[in-house]
């Protein structure tokens, strides 16, 4: 690979990984509006299929944007946008924390009390985010390359929504747990928002396969990349 190439490369990289923690910030921040999207008229534990949060929305793309760059730059290229993720959210949290303390003038738009009211879980919901996120996404990634070494790089939807499938589930499990706990949702809600959750999740995974398909053939071809090969960067 010429160095024209691994520049590409390493600008690609630069802006998945600003997806990645664009989209992992943004689903901490908006997570407390919940939404319902009924396309089967089934109720599951009391609660209507799909009823969820709209932080659900931005976060399976994040376990998207790990599976292309596990595929194509590595498992330790995955694992250190990871940890950027987590720094991000982190600095976000102490932004939040900040602008809390700042009053509002007596003309401002938003005041202290609505202020508070939209982001005053987010220190809770970042805390809560963060052990479900890292430890979802060291599984995903591991399970992801466990399939890629058994499978000598072929089948890429097998890993795709194997690792995807199992690090959502415990993720949504996780997430819900711990939100019910610090009492920010009731756990009469639980089972049914667990449930919705996962199945959205899977359901995302699969709209996604296609994606990642789309994702791993730009890259083979615009850096004649053989099945099983990967981006050094360094």
């Amino acid at each position: 690979m010429t160095q024209k190439d691994k520049l590409s490369a390493q600008r690609i990289y630069l802006i998945l990984g600003g997806l990645f923690i664009t989209s992992l910030v943004v689903s901490n921040l908006i997570f407390q509006k919940f939404f319902y999207w009924h396309p089967f008229d089934i109720e599951i534990f009391g609660s209507k299929l799909f009823e969820i949060s709209v932080g659900i929305l931005p976060y399976p793309i994040t376990f998207l944007i790990t599976d292309l760059i596990s595929e194509i730059y590595g498992k330790k290229r995955a694992n250190d946008v990871v940890v950027v993720g987590i720094f991000a959210s982190l600095f976000s949290l102490l932004i939040i924390y900040v602008a809390m303390q700042v009053p509002a003038t007596s003309w401002s738009y938003v005041g202290n009390f609505l202020f508070g009211r939209v982001f005053g879980n987010s220190a809770i919901a970042v805390f809560a985010s963060m052990l479900t996120y890292l430890f979802a996404q060291f599984v995903d990634i591991q399970i992801y390359h466990f399939w890629k070494r058994l499978t000598k790089g072929k089948h890429l939807w097998l890993r795709n929504n194997f690792s995807t499938w199992f690090s959502q589930f415990v993720d949504t499990f996780t997430i819900v747990f711990l939100l019910c706990s610090f009492g920010i949702i009731d756990w009469a809600n639980f089972k049914g928002l667990l449930v919705s959750g996962f199945l959205f999740k899977v359901f995302v995974a699969i709209l996604d396969t296609p994606l990642l398909y789309l994702g791993v053939y730009f890259f083979r071809k615009r850096f004649n990349l053989k099945v099983n090969e990967e981006i050094d960067l360094l």
